[in-house]
């Protein structure tokens, strides 16, 4: 099985991040990566400019992630209140999913993809519950959301 050495384009899971020279299957570059626009041939000229692109690569990760740490820190002394109807033993008539806890997220003014909220399942009772936030790069935080009962309009 003959290989060619490309430059990833982009980041490609399973092969590495966006400036990676990999060694790939012909075939594969061929029918998949190149017309796709993910990897280019790996050539001298374009060997110099991997080394270029990892380099600015290294510098963006390094500062979204000091931005990622510096969210987590705030996040951290963040709270969500989410009132809902329950019954009386405190059982919800519906459930918190991670898209309420992002939208209360969003109104205090933290965009939060719904998708890093790590919520094994929704909440279906009343309580206080911390809830991790996987920010990505290996970032963690946690919120607290106080699940309420919703008061009747008067």
């Amino acid at each position: 099985m003959a290989t060619v050495k490309v430059l990833l384009l982009t980041e490609v899971e399973h092969l590495g991040p966006r400036g990676n020279l990999v060694n790939v299957a012909d075939g594969y570059a061929r029918n998949y990566l190149f017309p796709r626009k993910l990897a280019t041939l790996a050539t001298k000229g374009v060997e110099e400019f991997a080394t270029r692109l990892q380099a600015s690569e290294a510098k963006r990760r390094t500062a979204e992630h000091a931005g990622l740490v510096e969210l987590a820190g705030k996040l951290t002394d963040v709270s969500c209140s989410l009132p809902r109807k329950a019954h009386d033993d405190e059982k919800l008539f519906g459930s918190v999913s991670a898209g309420d806890i992002a939208a209360s997220l969003a109104s205090q003014g933290f965009k939060v993809d719904k998708k890093h909220i790590a919520l094994a399942e929704p909440i279906k009772t009343l309580g206080v519950f911390t809830v991790p936030v996987n920010l990505g790069q290996a970032v963690t935080a946690s919120v607290k959301v106080w699940v309420v009962r919703e008061t009747g309009k008067a």
